[in-house]
Parts: C-alpha cells; structure tokens; sequence
C-alpha cells in the first residue's frame, strides 16, 4: 500500500520519521502485526520482522498463542509463560512497541511487571464503562501511566457502549454448537430478524472512554485506535475517518484543551515509541540478542 501510493504514504520506522512525513506532506505509516502466532515461537522471526520494518505487536489475537493468553479464550498460561516474557524483553531491546490489546488482563498485568520500555493498547476501551473481557480495567490504566504507555481508544460498538455488548454476548450463546460459517450466519441472521438489528454505538460513548482513560491515566497516556475494518456497524456519527474532528468538536465542547487534543491525535504514541527506541539503546549494551526457545524455558520435563 505504501509502495502503491508514495506520494500519500511514507514508510516510518522512527518516531522521528513522523515529522519528516509533515514536511512532505504525507502520512507516516508504521507497520504492525496483530497476533505474536506469526512468530511461530521462534525469536530469530521476531528479529526478522522487525528488520523488515515493524515496530509494534500484538501478542495475541482472538485466540491463545503457546506463550500468552487472550482475553477471549480460556486461559492456558495465567497470563504470559517465561518465554512469554522473554519475548516481551526481546521486543524491549529491538526497540518494538508492545501491544496488549487482546490479551488477558492477567498478561496485561504480567507485560507491565516485565516490560522496560512503554507499552500501547492499539485498540482497547474502558472495563469500567463496558465490562468487556478486551477492555481494559482501571488498575490497569493506573499502571499503564507509570510505565508510560498508551491506550488507544477503540469505536468497535460492543466495547464502548453496554447495549451493544449485550447483544453481542446474545448473540454468542446464540450461535454455541455451530459447526460452520455458514450455519452461523444464518443463525445471526435468525437472530436479528427476532431481536431487532444490533444497538448502535455513538460518538459521544467513545468521547466517555476517551475522558475514563484520560482520568484515570491521564491526558499523556490516551490515544485513538478507531480499528475501523469495513463494517456497517460503526458508531453513529464515527462512521468513517471524515468524522474524526466531530469527536474532536465533542471533546472540546467537554473542554478538552489544544494540547490536550495533540496527544490524543498522535502526539503520545510518538511519545511512547521514541521511549522504546530509547530503551532499545540502553538495553543493547545490557542484553545480547537471545537464543531463548520455547522447548527449553516452558517446556522442561
């Protein structure tokens, strides 16, 4: 996509890369991956990657890796296994932003207590509003501010607002004992034609997650992690990209200040990454490149 559009799209790999992007004009584009699964437990992988340009990870996805667990499975680990952590310490010293979005809140808990470097949410909300397994719970948010990290607000309608998470939690026992995709689209489509469609979320619902995080983390540790995928369930108002400076219009009419507004736009994760890189460089005097494996960390007889 970069390659495709280089006059949109500039390649960023430094925190500093963003404000060259502003001069050009351009977009700064970090690359990301969601799920550690694409490791393949291997930490030579996570090295490669990162040569090849990406700077966050998500440790999970919707499902356990053999070394973390998510928030929406049942959990095998208690949260991360030593090699767990040690790929955490490795991202630590390449300099990768740690991204616990979709792990358990016990790995959450875990990731602080061994992370050297901030950590981000890219796309979470606030347990405390909506008690979703993937958002994120206040002592949480406290820790996050004294590691420095991020939360990155999402807009998925089952985290931010309760009517949506209901339905959707309907909708799940609905569905239990499916066997295929195609019986359980038919099963969601049974379902709204007898419930109704899904509740919307709203524009001002993601304001309150965005004013609960910046609360009790405060205004240096909250961003935007819309994770819009090409769904028609958008909250209203939020439908699509055009509509951010509506929700920044909410948020100053909660008297949300200039400044206040820049980090949320961007301003804390470029933050958050230039302090990683930072770390990277103290911890590449401190730390070789490890040679840690699965089978010998989590897997001894």
């Amino acid at each position: 996509m970069i390659a495709a559009y280089p006059d949109v799209f500039l390649l960023a790999t430094r925190a500093a890369d963003v404000e060259r992007a502003r001069r050009e004009g351009r977009i700064a584009s970090f690359l990301g991956m969601e799920n550690g699964q694409a490791l393949e437990n291997s930490l030579g992988a996570l090295r490669q990657f990162y040569e090849l340009g990406v700077r966050y990870m998500t440790l999970t996805h919707g499902r356990n890796t053999d070394w973390a667990d998510s928030a929406t499975d049942t959990p095998a680990h208690g949260g991360l296994t030593p090699f767990g952590r040690e790929v955490v310490s490795e991202m630590n010293r390449l300099g990768m932003l740690v991204d616990i979005s979709h792990v358990s809140a016990a790995a959450m808990r875990q990731v602080l207590d061994v992370s050297q470097a901030p950590v981000i949410f890219s796309h979470s909300s606030a347990q405390a509003l909506v008690d979703h397994p993937r958002n994120v719970p206040d002592d949480v948010l406290k820790r996050v501010a004294k590691n420095g990290g991020v939360v990155m607000v999402t807009f998925i309608p089952a985290f931010v607002s309760t009517e949506a998470a209901a339905y959707g939690k309907d909708i799940e026992l609905a569905v239990q004992g499916a066997k295929t995709t195609e019986e359980m689209g038919r099963i969601e489509e049974e379902f709204a034609k007898t419930h109704g469609p899904a509740p919307k979320a709203t524009l001002a619902q993601v304001a309150d997650h965005i004013e609960h995080v910046a609360k009790v983390a405060g205004h240096d540790h909250v961003g935007i992690g819309s994770d819009f995928y090409g769904s028609t369930d958008e909250p209203k108002g939020l439908e699509d990209v055009s509509r951010f400076p509506d929700l920044f219009a909410e948020l100053i009419r909660r008297g949300w200040s200039d400044g206040d507004l820049e980090k949320l736009a961007g301003g804390n994760v470029i933050r958050a990454l230039g302090a990683a890189e930072a770390a990277a460089t103290r911890l590449a005097g401190q730390r070789a490149p490890s040679t840690a494996t699965i089978e010998a960390l989590d897997r001894q007889p």
